[in-house]
């Protein structure tokens, strides 16, 4: 191959190459909106503070202070449940305790 055709392939491929990361980066741009949109899902509140309604737990990871110095004056952890809702949203007051 002579140096003009050379020259010219090289163009050629450069023009390609460009236009594919364009498009690649056209597609992270759009899967990275997507993925900022959907955000992040946090499970319900499963267990409430009554004297606080906005403390609230779900059930998982290290119990609240609020519940455990509940739990040591004898409470059961069912007398802090929340009551579910249809299509699984939570109500404001407690389950009603078995006693």
């Amino acid at each position: 191959m002579t140096v003009d055709e050379l020259w010219t392939l090289h163009v050629e491929v450069s023009q390609l190459l460009q236009q594919k990361i364009q498009q690649e980066k056209l597609r992270m741009d759009e899967r990275l909106r997507q993925l900022a949109s959907a955000g992040r899902s946090y499970p319900p509140a499963r267990y409430w503070n009554p004297d606080q309604p906005s403390a609230t737990w779900t059930g998982r990871g290290k119990q609240p202070r609020w519940l455990v110095a509940q739990l040591k004056l004898g409470k059961r952890i069912d007398d802090f449940r929340v009551q579910p809702q249809s299509k699984g949203r939570v109500s404001d007051h407690p389950a009603q305790s078995s006693r």
